[in-house]
């Protein structure tokens, strides 16, 4: 079984197409940050490679681009806002070679290589506070959405 869990804040207005047969498909990119100390039993630490500063803390951001199918991918579309933080499982999707599961790769504009992840979303939620000024307070969106299983087994063309 392959199952992926972030948690991490939505970096642009979810993006909402739709197949030639009509079903409705919603991308969005997802940032995970993790926060290392720069200072630890009172010692510096060193900076790890692909790592940023940030203030007093050592971080590095990851992004997953995410997608979702049929009533998910709608009630995504229509709550979902950039900043949100956002809880996702669902499976890692890309490029397979000799059965492994790797990112997708490509060449950017400027001609640096780079890769992402991708993710189909099968469970989405809420969590915590919206970023881009939400203060404090709880969404007010549905939380929760789990889409129906039916159709799931069936090969999504990408």
């Amino acid at each position: 079984m392959d199952k992926v869990c972030i948690l991490g804040n939505v970096g642009q207005a979810p993006e909402l197409r739709y197949t030639a047969g009509g079903t409705p498909v919603t991308n969005i990119s997802v940032a995970t940050k993790q926060v290392l100390p720069k200072v630890r039993d009172g010692q510096p630490t060193e900076c790890p490679d692909g790592w940023g500063e940030y203030g007093t803390k050592w971080t590095k951001t990851t992004w997953y681009r995410c997608s979702a199918w049929r009533g998910l991918a709608e009630m995504i579309a229509e709550h979902v806002k950039k900043g949100q933080m956002v809880y996702l499982e669902g499976q890692l999707t890309g490029e397979v070679t000799a059965g492994v599961q790797n990112p997708r790769v490509w060449t950017g504009n400027d001609g640096v290589p780079k890769a992402s992840y991708e993710m189909l979303i099968k469970t989405f939620e809420f969590a915590g506070q919206s970023g881009g000024g939400g203060g404090n307070r709880a969404p007010e969106e549905p939380s929760g959405y789990r889409p129906d299983t039916k159709g799931d087994d069936v090969d999504i063309p990408f």
